[in-house]
């Protein structure tokens, strides 16, 4: 099935085109607003959405013509419904609804979690059901149960920042600009990770709970009263910062897949990109015996493909959006 799929749920639009049943991925088209927002430190809501008007139409069409396609050989529209910002949402999943209804296609709207769920299935290597995820975003982090393509049981989230939102907020803190994660991580491969002793927040270690606002407070607490850090210290903050990120995020993830009793686990979101996550949870996972599947990062952060396999498996499960279905700025997948 050729499905056509839209992602605009923050400040990238993006339209893909995907052989769905064979996971096939035939265009990929993302236009970022990092330019638009940098000045500003962080995403301006008002100038997401307008941009995404101003983008919908021509990535759309662009993708099109990188599968060699065009709407009438499209059997199936996908788009993200939600969460995400209302505005910048509305423009995606508007316009995949009017092209659904023109063309008389089926439109199915997605929550945009099950997108990096499962965005480890556009990979040659794909990981088979049952699974343990671990979503980190810059607006999510929460540990999954993976029963089936459509089927999410959510085991813990975040009580607080997320941890893509922790970095983003550590930079600004040690004025590194946006988007703060590959900042970070830059900085920190010249760093010492045992530098600064940053607290761990485990919430009983039996909770699949992640709170992140305790570390943000204690990488504040190592500046100057003035704020801004010595140059020189910065690579080992960010280091540190990362180390103590990541422990967390690794450590859960196996706990978790202890708790299913499962033998995979599955990276998703933003964040996922991080290399030094990558590298501490394969590290762990061929400790204890366990398989990881990890999305390349293009399907890391925000992407349309995902959201063509997400759609594609809902629509299997009978879901379908009408002209009126809504946005969503939250929901959790449960």
């Amino acid at each position: 099935m050729l499905v056509l799929a839209i992602e605009s749920s923050c400040d990238d639009t993006a339209a893909a085109v995907v052989e769905a049943d064979r996971r096939r991925v035939l265009a990929n088209r993302i236009s970022s607003q990092h330019d638009i927002h940098r000045p500003f430190g962080g995403i301006v809501p008002e100038l997401a959405s307008r941009r995404h008007i101003e983008m919908i139409q021509p990535v759309v069409a662009a993708a099109l013509q990188d599968a060699g396609l065009t709407l009438d050989d499209i059997q199936l529209l996908a788009a993200t419904q939600g969460p995400g910002l209302v505005g910048s949402l509305l423009v995606g999943f508007t316009f995949a609804k009017a092209v659904a209804l023109a063309r008389h296609l089926p439109c199915v709207g997605v929550n945009h979690l099950a997108g990096h769920l499962l965005a480890c299935l556009l990979e040659p290597l794909a990981p088979d059901f049952p699974y343990t995820a671990l979503l980190v975003s810059g607006g999510n982090t929460a540990l999954f149960r993976v029963e089936g393509p459509a089927a999410f049981v959510c085991m813990g989230r975040t009580l607080d920042d997320a941890a893509g939102e922790a970095f983003d907020k550590v930079a600004k803190m040690l004025g590194l600009g946006y988007p703060g994660g590959p900042l970070i991580a830059r900085l920190a491969e010249h760093g010492d990770p045992t530098a600064f002793n940053f607290p761990r927040a485990w919430l009983d270690k039996e909770r699949f709970t992640f709170s992140f606002s305790g570390l943000k407070t204690a990488v504040r607490n190592v500046l100057p009263a003035n704020g801004r850090p010595d140059a020189a210290a910065i690579p080992d903050i960010c280091a540190s910062f990362q180390a103590a990120v990541s422990e967390v995020l690794v450590e859960k993830s196996l706990l978790a897949a202890r708790e299913n009793g499962h033998k995979r686990v599955v990276l998703g979101g933003g964040v996922a990109a991080n290399q030094h996550l990558r590298v501490q949870l394969a590290k762990r996972c061929r400790e204890e015996g366990l398989s990881l599947f990890l999305p390349s990062p293009i399907f890391c952060t925000d992407n349309a493909a995902m959201i063509a396999m997400a759609g594609f498996y809902a629509f299997q499960a009978g879901e379908i959006s009408g002209p009126d279905a809504d946005a969503y700025s939250r929901a959790h997948l449960h």
